[in-house]
């Protein structure tokens, strides 16, 4: 297995990266090799600097050029072909690396899957999905968290679809419950998008749905899977993400909250796309990169991808 890592992304990019990269090649699997994709001569000052040598499971590949956190990603990615990003995706659609990950710009990780990989056939929009952690000790997920800030009711039940799967064969849930992130439990509130996905939900055949979920029960095991289009889901991670910043600094220690540090899972996949992605936080620390490679090579060992295709297909030909 190749976990691919993007080296020249985020803003400590490339001393971070290698560190994290260090940190992850003495816990992947005997049989998975780390890739780290850019400057040569800057990875390896990097690995300099930190008096490391290069450990036997992880590699370099040059790519000369980057795209920076700020650029336009279409025409950054038209500008760059030989980009670390690009390179990245070249080597994923021709299958030379199992899994891409970076930290870097996140629209040029979204544009690149969407025009190199692309979507699994019937997908309409891919999701980033991030974990939610649950006051019971478990964990649940939230999609979409900023691929799409607008979102069509059918798209939303495709998100429900994407995450159900994702439960059952990455974290586990045999049969996931769904819900709709919404203001109200009835099945009268909400806005238009909210209210026709609830009718598309009640009747899909490929999902447990349990109706609206308020926020006050996010971190109950109400559900498994929340809902919403990129735009709330952003909002709903980057404000858990504040209350482990304001709880750290009155030095108060919690473990439940402790899973708000987005260091704790490193980054998130998206779902929907022809391939293994993953995406960190620009700001990602040693120990967020080290959990961003964990994390690629958990999605790639269950063959997610090749789950969201096969499910996808039988309902292309069920229709």
């Amino acid at each position: 297995m190749k976990i691919a890592l993007d080296a020249m992304g985020g803003d400590f990019a490339p001393d971070v990266i290698v560190k994290g990269a260090l940190l992850a090649s003495e816990e992947v699997r005997e049989d998975t090799k780390i890739v780290l994709i850019g400057q040569e001569k800057a990875v390896n000052t990097a690995f300099s600097s930190i008096n490391a040598s290069i450990p036997s499971n992880v590699e370099i590949v040059h790519a000369p050029d980057f795209i920076e956190m700020g650029e336009n990603p279409i025409k950054a990615l038209q500008k760059k072909p030989q980009s670390s990003i690009s390179t990245g995706y070249r080597l994923l659609k021709h299958q030379e690396i199992d899994a891409f990950c970076s930290a870097g710009n996140t629209g040029a990780m979204m544009v690149g899957a969407m025009f190199s990989i692309q979507l699994i056939p019937g997908i309409i929009r891919p999701a980033i999905m991030a974990y939610v952690p649950k006051v019971s000790g478990k964990r649940g997920i939230i999609l979409d968290v900023g691929a799409n800030t607008d979102c069509k009711p059918d798209i939303l039940a495709q998100f429900a679809q994407l995450g159900s799967l994702f439960c059952q064969h990455v974290l586990q849930i045999d049969q996931p419950k769904v819900g709709l992130v919404n203001l109200g439990e009835e099945e009268e509130k909400g806005n238009l998008a909210t209210k026709e996905a609830f009718k598309l939900l009640t009747n899909h055949k490929h999902i447990n749905f349990v109706g609206n979920i308020e926020g006050r029960y996010f971190f109950n095991d109400d559900a498994d899977v929340l809902v919403c289009d990129g735009f709330l889901g952003n909002v709903i991670v980057k404000m858990a993400e504040s209350m482990f910043d304001i709880i750290k600094k009155r030095e108060i220690k919690d473990t439940f909250f402790d899973n708000f540090n987005s260091d704790v899972v490193g980054a998130s996949p998206i779902l929907g796309v022809n391939g293994n992605v993953v995406v960190a936080h620009g700001a990602s620390n040693d120990v967020a990169i080290k959990n961003t490679i964990l994390l690629a090579e958990r999605i790639t060992e269950t063959e997610i991808t090749e789950k969201i295709k096969e499910s996808f297909i039988v309902e292309s030909s069920v229709k």
